[in-house]
């Protein structure tokens, strides 16, 4: 049997030069390693998804090109590697290249294109008709593309038909919570029907809001998970088909697993856009916690500065919390108070506001006076300035424009508040004392806007509100349906509301890293103006 190297690697997309040097190195890797083939993701060479860089032609022309300047370099080992083909009329596919003995010998077209979701390859692709049948060291391979093992009854069946002995599917899928579970089911399934060895070799990093998680395999005729490798890391997984002592990963689970991503997609997202220093406005509350614990294991303390911007209506326990936490991490702590920011705006408008009660527009001013002092930092010092905000909030409205929501990257915008508190005590489990102080996990959540103030007046509990968002946003599921289920009506109908109202805020968010199969963004599409209430 074949000796194969999985190269489950991170590319950037655009990158054409980067990542035919990778995947050169990863050739040479897996030449060391005794393979007999080495195979690396979905559009590897050009980095998924490109999205319209698709319709510049010459964008398509040079991934070409960087792929021939790939194959000319190929001696001694078989390579098939992900890109984006055309034809005489114009028509462009996602494709595989199999190239062997210095030159592309053949062109594998993906079939089935997604077209949910995160997905738009309809928008782009055309869809491919050819086999994907080759032979490498005398054994039938074929060849198939991500979304083709999906779906049932599609060219992987015709494949294992015609012969192939192997079934390689390359692919560029993007992670959300268990999604590594389905994957395996999905393709133990596909092994068994076919009775063929199933090599799945999946992309690993942050592109935008998604991430891709790896957790590449090969999968024996029976069934059995012969060699797997790890989640969230670029990695040359080397395979013998023909052996049972293979690699296999551990499971993480899911607290670990959810976090690897948040840290990962902030990761790449900085670091692809050219910044290696971050800050974060620190407040003393769980979310700004979590996502200090995430900048931190992303870019190391020495990259993180924090800046608390307390008021009075900041209580002495939340401002010192953030100070231990600042401590605790050993990042670089600023307190800048806007005490008389806000008493200079409020004495400007004064004459304005003048004998109309205090109230959202008095909050959102201080919220808004800390997002200009973050952007100020930013453009003084550099950096890419990391929200707070969870998905619960963003879900709802409880956020503002131009405030709290100013910033490059919204590290936990995918993250109902209920899991922040999970992920919270996953990370003071990593470490001897707890970096989080317990207070901050303790005390009611309040955004500190004006005296006495706590999130569960405005929103109800979050166990409550999360449950409902879930049905909602996740499932899709009607308001009749979530208060069948047993959810106070009136609460429910006022989150619906709420959420429904709220998406002309969601759209001038920053991108955020997904963690669920419907995040905000190109997952949820809901028109802004929108008079369907049901």
């Amino acid at each position: 049997m074949l000796k194969i190297s999985l190269a489950q690697i991170n590319p950037t997309v655009g990158d054409l030069t980067g990542n035919i040097r990778k995947i050169l190195e990863y050739v040479t890797q897996a030449q060391k390693a005794g393979a007999g083939l080495v195979v690396f993701p979905e559009l590897a060479v050009c980095g998924y998804p490109p999205e319209d860089l698709l319709l510049k032609k010459h964008f398509v022309a040079d991934n070409v090109k960087a792929l021939d300047a790939l194959a000319k370099k190929v001696r001694g080992i078989s390579v098939i590697a992900g890109f984006v083909d055309s034809d005489a009329q114009g028509k462009i596919y996602n494709a595989a290249a199999i190239i062997s003995n210095g030159k592309v010998q053949e062109i594998y077209h993906k079939q089935e294109l997604p077209n949910y979701g995160v997905f738009d390859e309809k928008r782009y692709f055309s869809c491919g008709q050819n086999p994907g049948l080759v032979v490498i060291d005398g054994i039938k391979i074929g060849i198939n593309i991500c979304e083709d093992i999906w779906v049932d009854g599609a060219v992987y069946q015709a494949q294992a038909k015609a012969g192939a002995r192997i079934l390689v599917n390359i692919s560029s899928s993007p992670y959300h919570a268990g999604k590594i579970k389905q994957r395996q089911d999905l393709l133990v399934a596909r092994a068994r029907a076919t009775r063929t060895c199933l090599v799945y070799v999946n992309a690993v990093g942050g592109q935008d809001e998604l991430v891709f998680d790896g957790g590449s395999m090969v999968v024996s005729s029976d069934g059995k998970v012969l060699a797997s490798a790890v989640q969230f890391e670029e990695c040359l997984l080397n395979a013998d088909l023909s052996r049972q002592d293979n690699p296999v990963a551990a499971v993480l689970d899911s607290s670990e697993e959810i976090y690897k991503a948040l840290v990962l997609g902030t990761r790449d997202y900085a670091a692809k856009n050219g910044f290696n220093k971050v800050a974060l406005g620190l407040s003393g509350g769980v979310d700004s916690a979590l996502v200090a614990c995430i900048a931190c294991d992303a870019f190391g303390p020495e990259n993180v500065t924090a800046i608390s911007m307390p008021s009075r209506f900041n209580s002495k326990a939340t401002r010192q919390d953030a100070k231990i936490l600042a401590r605790n991490l050993k990042i670089e702590f600023k307190e800048i108070p806007i005490k008389r920011i806000f008493a200079a705006y409020l004495k400007t408008m004064a004459p304005y506001f003048k004998s109309l009660p205090a109230g959202t527009a008095e909050e959102n001013i201080q919220a808004r006076v800390r997002g200009n002092i973050l952007m100020a930092m930013a453009n003084k010092f550099g950096g890419l300035i990391l929200t707070t905000g969870n998905k619960s909030e963003m879900a709802v409205g409880y956020c503002t424009l131009y405030g709290d929501m100013s910033g490059g990257y919204a590290v936990i915008k995918d993250v109902l508040k209920t899991k922040v508190y999970e992920l919270a005590r996953f990370r003071n489990s990593l470490s001897r004392g707890a970096l989080i102080p317990k207070s901050i996990l303790l005390r009611a959540p309040s955004a500190e806007l004006r005296l006495n103030q706590t999130d569960e007046e405005s929103l109800g509990a979050y166990e409550d509100l999360d449950r409902i968002l879930t049905a909602y946003i996740e499932n899709h599921s009607s308001p009749q349906d979530i208060v069948a289920s047993g959810m106070n009506e009136k609460l429910v109908l006022r989150t619906v509301r709420l959420v429904d109202m709220n998406e002309y805020k969601r759209r001038q968010a920053p991108p955020g890293v997904k963690i669920t199969p419907c995040a905000f963004g190109k997952d949820w599409r809901l028109p802004i103006t929108n008079r369907y209430k049901e």
